[in-house]
């Protein structure tokens, strides 16, 4: 197309004080006018009508006809070149009759345009009032119902509730659907506040698909699921769900065999939020590390700290959805009892045995356990069991472990339950026909269909 024709249908359509959308919503006009019903949206048109006027395609004969329209010429006058005849086929029907402008009250009641620079300026300043009307119009327009809005805030609280007890799987599943759904809301315009909204929500909902992640076999991807929540959290500065996204993929990246990493993540976590639940965590996750290192002293401090970040009062959204985004005393007192056993304490079985009571008792007030960890506390005790010769005890340990469905086995149960085989593999239980036929229960428990996480003892996810 030649720069002479894009320079000239710029120029028809500036002289006419007439943004883009204007002359789409023109050229529509003028093709209902022809009994032509068949025209794309205006939005479609406007973009097409900037690749014309910037020389990048040449518009199509249909649409120099109703330009002409449009315009209120006749064909003969399309153009920097005012001779051309009809294309083949087509027929002048004479003076277009132009469409009604939005604008024509405006334009018609001011004087006729001077000659020179003040034509210019005219041009530019009716531009620019027709455009801030036309984009105060679309700001007008709320992208999404107050009822949709509701509903993605049901759906991510009772995910992070259903995630405690359910199928990991299938809430994941589901998980990924809502977020769909939201993230397909985003991509359309919004009003500020509603956007913030659904980040937070696209937000949460990555963090509990990170977490699933983990728990089904995938690490790496969980660090994905982290990273593309991180940009939710950072676009509306939210520090307890970056704290939140901090700690799971400190999480995911304990799990891909990367303690250094998860200790530097739980780190960073700490410095968006640093009193209540999350924090606590934060801190464990820390010990856990330190714990994997060898440095029994820096997990011992890690678990003070976590009680004192508990102790002093926190309130956040995060806490306020619940599920998954709380942080049980129960559990806390297991992940405790697991990173003091990780450090080789002889405190450790204690520890685990009051988790175990903890869970038994029932959630307290503003509290809801997680059935995954209430299993990994069990499982831990276990180990704990027969590393003090107990085979009897650590089999009572393990049977409400043994008696889980499918759906609610997850690979790092599994990863836990391989080292009670370890344990079971150690001289003071060869030649027990007992111990054989319990590590043979365990050999056949992970599903087939899970992934496979390194081998390495590790603390288990799930935060309730």
């Amino acid at each position: 197309m030649s720069s002479e024709l894009a320079a000239w249908l710029r120029r028809q359509r500036e002289d006419r004080g007439w943004t883009r959308t204007e002359l789409a919503r023109q050229l529509i006009r003028a093709a209902r006018a022809r009994g032509d019903t068949s025209m794309p949206g205006a939005g479609n048109i406007s973009h097409n009508i900037y690749r014309w006027e910037r020389g990048a395609v040449t518009p199509a004969e249909r649409y120099k006809l109703l330009y002409c329209g449009a315009f209120g010429i006749p064909f003969s006058q399309f153009g920097p070149g005012r001779g051309q005849g009809l294309p083949p086929g087509m027929v002048d029907t004479g003076l277009g009759v132009p469409a009604p402008s939005a604008y024509r009250e405006l334009l018609s009641s001011d004087p006729a345009p001077p000659e020179g620079g003040a034509s210019a300026i005219r041009r530019e300043v009716l531009m620019a009032a027709h455009e801030g009307s036309e984009h105060a119009e679309r700001a007008e327009q709320r992208g999404i119902g107050e009822a949709t809005l509701e509903q993605f805030r049901a759906d991510t609280a009772s995910l992070a509730v259903q995630y405690l007890t359910g199928d990991t799987f299938g809430v994941f599943t589901e998980m990924r659907r809502v977020r769909n759904r939201i993230t397909d809301a985003l991509s359309r315009r919004q009003w500020p506040r509603d956007a913030a909204e659904l980040y937070l929500l696209a937000g949460c909902l990555s963090a509990l698909m990170a977490a699933a992640a983990v728990n089904l076999g995938y690490p790496q991807a969980a660090g994905e699921l982290t990273r593309a929540g991180w940009a939710y959290a950072t676009g509306i500065d939210h520090r307890p769900l970056m704290a939140r996204l901090r700690l799971c993929a400190a999480y995911a990246a304990y799990w891909s065999g990367h303690p250094q990493e998860c200790a530097d993540l739980a780190r960073s976590g700490l410095g968006f939020l640093a009193d209540g639940q999350g924090a606590a965590q934060l801190h464990l996750l820390g010990g856990l590390a330190a714990a994997r290192r060898g440095d029994a002293a820096s997990a011992r401090q890690a678990i003070a700290a976590a009680r004192d970040a508990r102790d002093r009062e926190h309130h956040d959204e995060l806490l306020e959805i619940g599920g998954e985004f709380g942080f049980s005393r129960a559990t806390q007192s297991y992940y405790a009892g697991f990173v003091l056993a990780e450090a080789g304490a002889v405190e450790a079985a204690a520890e685990l045995e009051l988790a175990t009571s903890l869970y038994a008792a029932g959630p307290g007030p503003d509290e809801q356990h997680s059935r995954r960890c209430r299993m990994l506390a069990h499982t831990d005790l276990a180990i704990a069991r027969l590393r003090a010769g107990a085979l009897d005890a650590a089999i009572a340990a393990l049977e409400p472990v043994l008696a889980l469905p499918p759906g609610e086995r997850t690979a790092v149960q599994g990863q836990r339950l391989s080292a009670a085989r370890a344990e079971l593999a150690q001289p003071a239980y060869r030649g027990s026909a007992q111990a054989r036929g319990l590590a043979e229960q365990l050999a056949a428990f992970g599903p087939a269909e899970l992934g496979r996480l390194p081998a390495q003892d590790g603390v288990g996810q799930g935060h309730a």
